[in-house]
């Protein structure tokens, strides 16, 4: 597959992806645009062992976190982009703007990998076998932990009542 094909066909996932993570277009288009740079430079290192989307991302989230590092920001868990969110396996009622509000702030404090299965799953729309494959897991691991996630949230929400 050419590069450009690879472009048109992945930079809205790697957009949407980071959008959903950062909660600013600005810096979404900025981290989006460096993705793709620094896959082009890398693309012959690119073993196939995961879904190209899936590659993609991760140069994005590891750009994202240096950038988040280099310019000391804090992850914007109040992105109005943010409030139409929902669980795919409907395992948790987002509710209303203060509900996804509450979400949100639970699901950043979540450690790894919970936090990064759990967003995969909702925001990136990945299979229980890409986020496996990404980890070089199986697909009930990812399942697992992402039911270990969305317990985890629903737990600290019947604490915040």
């Amino acid at each position: 597959m050419e590069f450009d094909d690879i472009y048109k066909t992945y930079f809205k996932s790697v957009y949407l992806y980071i959008m959903q993570l950062s909660g600013n277009e600005h810096i979404a288009e900025e981290i989006t645009s460096e993705t793709f740079f620094k896959a082009i430079n890398s693309v012959k290192d690119f073993r196939g062992d995961c879904d190209i989307r899936v590659w993609l991302c991760q140069i994005a989230k590891n750009t994202y976190y240096s950038y988040l590092k280099k310019h000391k920001n804090v992850v914007s868990i109040d992105s109005p982009d943010l409030q139409n969110i929902s669980d795919p396996d409907g395992s948790i009622d987002f509710g209303d703007q203060d509900d996804a509000r509450k979400i949100r702030k639970i699901m950043h404090s979540l450690q790894d990998p919970y936090k990064e299965v759990f967003m995969w799953r909702v925001f990136g729309e990945l299979s229980f076998k890409e986020i496996g494959d990404m980890y070089g897991k199986t697909d009930n691991w990812a399942c697992v932990t992402y039911h270990r996630a969305v317990k985890m949230i629903q737990k600290r929400l019947e604490e915040r009542k």
